[in-house]
């Protein structure tokens, strides 16, 4: 390995176009490098390796053909010698989430994806032990409760500060990220009105999509945090159901519009926690629920998540959005606004479902929306939305 990473092009020199066929494969050829295990590629690391390369680039790749070619560190990151810093970080990424998938991790994976990255002149924080990379160390050695102190530590709670709580529009201070604010009638009434908001409106949409499923308003005991209650709205805009693969979709989209590439913590928090169960809680209110992204389709949703995400408009931080200044415009126009572009034709065929279509909702989702309904005396809604038992 170099003793230096490959430096950055300058601006003359930066190649900022897709990547053609052949830089598609060779990207697959790192990423395997980098990920593959002793016993080799899994098929949950081939298939997402295979969705994320065709959704990026547009070019299919095949990561079994791919991987009879193993490439060093230091030659993929000379492949890569004209792409820029961010380019560079978007490909750790992919290692990243290609590497936690497996269980047990281990450590000479972990090991390799550093070496990877660091080739990369990406280092992580991986010299002052933080980032991603230092979490998967904590994963390999399955030192479990050190890896949620480090990912709360080196994870997206690491942009927050208090004076980011303003779209949020919660009376009370929100110190960390994922507060709590249960106690807050003005926000709830703030949520409730939205039912008021002109049909087919944004509003009116998350007002139907929050009845539908019985949640609970924001300032309420009971709700998610505020912060975690952003997401909800991406959920109606994107076009994503709310069953756990749904989450696996709409973080991967929240992650990757983010300008900060340190919003990728989003989609390595559900993968830890839907996938692998490394993490046993996140977000202040989301569980561990195993096995999640090994069902069929999943590559192919997760990288049109992906791929939707980087095409948006201004590179926004959608849990930073005051959504409530978008609450009365028709759905398609705040989409419009944002190029938030419809679901690609493969991620559709993989399962992909909305808000309001058949699989759209969990179970206990529609129940808790009937008992909520039945509690208030009105008829359950569920506006187009039923589980898939």
């Amino acid at each position: 390995m170099n003793a230096v990473p490959v430096p950055f092009p300058s601006t003359r020199e930066v190649l900022t176009t897709r990547p053609d066929a052949e830089q598609a494969s060779f990207i697959a050829r790192g990423l395997v490098s980098a990920i593959a295990p002793a016993s080799g590629l899994t098929p949950l690391q081939a298939e997402l390796v295979e969705g994320f390369c065709e959704s990026m680039t547009d070019h299919p790749v095949d990561a079994a053909a791919v991987a009879a070619s193993p490439i060093g560190p230091t030659e993929f990151a000379e492949g890569l010698a004209r792409r820029n810093e961010i380019f560079r970080t978007r490909i750790v990424h992919l290692m990243l989430i290609g590497m936690l998938v497996l269980v047990p991790l281990p450590a000479d994976v972990v090991d390799r994806v550093s070496q990877f990255a660091a080739e990369l002149g990406i280092d992580d924080g991986i010299d002052d032990g933080g980032g991603m990379l230092s979490v998967a160390k904590d994963f390999a050695a399955g030192s479990l409760g050190l890896a949620l102190i480090d990912f709360q530590r080196n994870g997206y709670d690491q942009l927050w500060s208090p004076a980011d709580a303003g779209p949020l529009h919660t009376s009370v201070a929100l110190d960390e990220a994922w507060d709590l604010d249960v106690d807050d009638p003005a926000l709830v009434a703030r949520w409730a009105a939205l039912e008021e908001c002109p049909s087919g409106s944004l509003g009116h949409r998350v007002f139907e999509f929050y009845r539908a499923r019985g949640f609970t308003f924001p300032g309420l005991a009971g709700s998610a945090p505020p912060l975690l209650a952003q997401h909800d709205w991406v959920h109606v805009l994107a076009d994503f159901g709310t069953t756990v693969e749904s989450e696996l979709e709409v973080f991967t989209f929240i992650a990757r519009a983010n300008a900060d590439p340190r919003a990728f913590s989003l989609v390595a928090l559900v993968v830890s926690l839907f996938e692998t169960g490394y993490l046993s809680r996140g977000a202040g209110l989301f569980e561990y629920d195993r096995g999640h992204l090994e069902r069929p389709g999943m590559g192919k949703r997760m990288g049109d998540a992906m791929r939707r995400g980087a095409d948006t408009v201004g590179e926004p931080d959608f849990l930073r959005i005051d959504w409530f200044e978008y609450a009365d415009l028709p759905v398609d126009e705040v989409r419009r606004r944002f190029g938030i572009r419809p679901k690609s034709q493969a991620a559709l065929q993989s399962g992909s479902v909305g808000p309001w279509e058949p699989g759209g909702i969990s179970p206990f989702q529609a129940e808790a929306g009937r008992r909520a309904a039945d509690v208030a005396g009105r008829r359950y809604d569920s506006f187009g939305a039923t589980p898939v038992n």
